[in-house]
């Protein structure tokens, strides 16, 4: 909610002339930002002594000085509106001055002044009030206040009412309570198509969704040694399903539980169909290398990120990692370089690389075990901790 300084004033027809112009001309600047021009032209109309425009320009001083970003001036014109006790501006600087302490984080001092709005009696800022109050509420931990507040938020008109339906919906769906926030959302969007209610919307039906799928592959292996009655292709879909919605709600802990789970399911049958479904996509090997059957070192790598959706960013160590080697090794060739030290300095780097990647290890060590089975050899060729430590073993 925006105070604004738009409202004509609601004295007597005539009375005060000078200074309903006054009032006006300041509207127009504050409305075009010129907040400083607008807070003197409010200041004439308060040292003139004005009483029928006194709440309307202490209202415009305070909009005007929050503009120029003089909180605290701002505050003190707010407070001064207030303490006039006019119907429409009273209430309208009450709620100004709310939303200047909900910026600073200073609830106490909103809610009292949340208050003074709701207090008023003016209902066409009660629904506000009560969207701040209920707001302020929640933050602390007293959800049944904040229920009460919520109501009086969705009592409102189409002008307030999506804006507290989108934020009631928000948190009750952090909360898990996906019913409550659907209707909440319906009840929103009776007053007019809002995209932000039918994007909550969309997320209570993945929020279902996600329970559906979860209650599927919970009741496939129920545990105490008895088969589920789910089959198990129904149940290796329910597995990917959920951990592909867990993934997408942002919950990528949750989605690599989901496919461990299923991954370690007592149906055999079950547990290859869901490890099938979370290769989709990966690069098979050739069946006719003659290492087809070998499980390659980056396999445990990739299918973990695919499980928790960080395909991305292995791809992108992968490329530095890869970028950075190219360019160790492929610089002493472009320069020609013939020295037998510069040359093996080079390549000590480009090897090394990969070593404070995660799966860099993994990498050294496949080198290790290929060049053992290449030399014959029962033991290790190369030293512990190579390529940082030691160097290769003398034939």
């Amino acid at each position: 909610m925006t105070a604004t300084t738009g409202t004509p004033a609601t004295g007597a027809p005539g009375e005060e002339p000078e200074f309903a112009d006054l009032c006006e001309q300041a509207r127009d600047l504050a409305e075009t930002g010129h907040f400083a021009r607008a807070a003197q032209v409010y200041e004439q109309v308060l040292d003139g002594g004005s009483q029928v425009h006194r709440a309307r320009a202490a209202m415009g001083l305070a909009v005007a000085r929050h503009g120029e970003g003089k909180v605290r001036a701002a505050r003190e014109a707010a407070h001064a509106a207030i303490e006039t006790g006019h119907p429409e501006f009273a209430p309208r600087a009450a709620c100004h001055l709310a939303l200047s302490y909900e910026e600073e984080g200073l609830a106490a001092e909103a809610e009292r002044a949340w208050l003074r709005a709701l207090d008023s009696g003016n209902g066409r800022y009660a629904a506000a009030a009560h969207h701040g109050l209920a707001r302020i509420a929640e933050d602390r931990g007293d959800e049944e206040v904040a229920r009460g507040h919520w109501e009086g938020a969705l009592d409102g008109g189409a002008d307030t009412v999506p804006e507290a339906a989108r934020d009631y919906a928000e948190r009750l769906l952090a909360r898990g309570e996906p019913g409550r926030a659907e209707e909440v959302l319906r009840h929103g969007l009776a007053f007019g198509e809002d995209p932000g209610l039918r994007l909550l919307l969309g997320a209570v039906h993945v929020e279902r969704a996600i329970a559906e799928f979860g209650a599927v592959a919970e009741a496939s292996d129920p545990g105490g040694g008895e088969p589920g009655p789910v089959p198990p292709g129904a149940a290796a879909t329910a597995v990917e399903l959920l951990a592909r919605l867990l993934l997408l709600r942002g919950d990528p802990d949750g989605a690599g539980r989901a496919w461990e789970q299923g991954l370690a399911h007592r149906d055999p049958e079950v547990a290859a169909d869901v490890h099938g479904r979370l290769r989709r996509g990966f690069l098979e090997p050739d069946p006719d290398a003659a290492e087809a059957g070998a499980v390659p070192w980056w396999d445990p790598y990739l299918e973990a990120a695919a499980a928790e959706g960080s395909t991305p960013m292995l791809a992108g160590e992968l490329f530095a990692a890869l970028g950075e080697v190219h360019a160790r090794a492929a610089l002493p060739l472009a320069e020609g370089e013939t020295r037998v030290a510069a040359l093996r300095t080079a390549l000590e780097e480009a090897v090394r690389i990969p070593s404070p990647y995660v799966w860099g290890r993994a990498l050294h060590d496949d080198f290790r075990e290929r060049l053992r089975l290449a030399s014959g050899s029962r033991d290790d060729v190369l030293p512990e901790g190579w390529p940082e430590h030691g160097e290769r073993r003398p034939d």
